[in-house]
């Protein structure tokens, strides 16, 4: 007996359909619409009379199972407020989308179960980036151990991964000489080396500079946001000793710190780094450091896809320049 072959309107074609029809496995199919792996001229030409005959459209979702993919990326993050991380998303999603691929979004924040949670993702996509200090070394080795491609922002390398970093000590050395010559000569650091290799690096630029001039390294340990930036220059800026100059871990710190030097009367150097777009309308305008922050999530979304489809085998590590962008809140050259 004939199988009664239902017409199209009334039940959609599936790759599998396709594949039953052309007598091939549903991963021929993909591979001769996609044009990924080469395949036999005649298993091709007996393929696409299948999808001209059943007039298939073919769906990307469909298309991933039946290459037992998922056609998704993930990318974990400390952290999804403020500024700095909306430019990498916005950065990472474009990249993704053109190259076909949704993207699965994963906050570490508060998270106890953040370890469980990223290796849950890794069971859904079929590449993951790590930004920072989101988990532990071990569990990125757990990642890398499952076979899919892991690139790691602004984080030391770990193996098996691709690395993409920004600079950040040279551009903090800068900044810091920049305030020297100015004249400022009690100059405090605000951050947390130990919370990221970010906030370690633009440590060591500023320390390094403070070291050469002779001038004491100090340091006062802040959270990355406007409210840890007030509360913390509000304290520093009532100390008999207060300081002339205040190099902020990021543009958020330092507008929270100028919200602080402002309340309290006080004239002080401010900096930031970003290059956020409030950097550029506070007033005074914020001198900071500028980094690349979409280019980075896209560079991530690009290496990541050439890993996946098997473009490339070699592990990379880059480092994306910054800049140092000069402005009012670092005050004027003294006498």
């Amino acid at each position: 007996m004939k199988a009664v072959v239902k017409p199209v309107s009334e039940v959609p074609t599936t790759i599998y359909d396709v594949a039953q029809r052309a007598d091939v496995s549903p991963a021929t199919v993909s591979r001769v619409l996609n044009g990924t792996q080469p395949v036999a001229p005649a298993t091709e030409q007996r393929v696409r009379k299948a999808v001209a005959e059943l007039r298939f459209r073919p769906s990307r979702l469909g298309v991933a199972l039946a290459e037992r993919k998922h056609a998704a990326n993930g990318i974990v993050f400390p952290d999804l407020s403020g500024p700095f991380y909306t430019e990498v998303v916005l950065g990472y999603e474009e990249m993704a989308a053109e190259r076909g691929r949704s993207v699965l979004i994963l906050s570490t924040r508060d998270r106890e179960d953040a370890a469980q949670a990223v290796l849950s993702l890794a069971d859904r996509v079929d590449g993951m980036v790590l930004f920072g200090r989101t988990v532990s070394d071990e569990v990125v080795r757990e990642v890398v151990a499952t076979g899919i491609p892991v690139v790691l922002l602004n984080r030391p390398a770990v193996a098996g991964t691709d690395v993409i970093t920004t600079e950040n000590e040279r551009s903090a050395y800068e900044l810091t000489e920049h305030l020297l010559s100015h004249g400022h000569r009690r100059v405090v650091y605000l951050g947390d080396p130990n919370a990221s290799a970010d906030a370690a690096g633009r440590w060591a630029g500023v320390s390094k500079a403070l070291k050469e001039a002779k001038r004491r390294r100090l340091i006062a340990p802040c959270g990355a946001d406007e409210n840890a930036g007030y509360t913390t220059a509000t304290t520093l800026l009532q100390a008999p000793n207060r300081p002339d100059a205040l190099v902020c871990f990021n543009d958020e710190v330092a507008l929270g710190a100028m919200l602080a030097a402002e309340e309290l009367g006080l004239d002080v150097a401010i900096t930031g780094w970003d290059d956020v777009m409030a950097a550029r309308f506070a007033r005074p305008a914020l001198t900071t450091v500028r980094q690349p922050m979409r280019e980075l999530g896209a560079l991530a979304a690009a290496a990541l896809d050439e890993r996946i489809a098997g473009a490339r085998t070699e592990l990379i590590h880059r480092v994306l320049p910054t800049e140092l962008m000069i402005r009012n809140s670092c005050g004027g050259h003294s006498a």
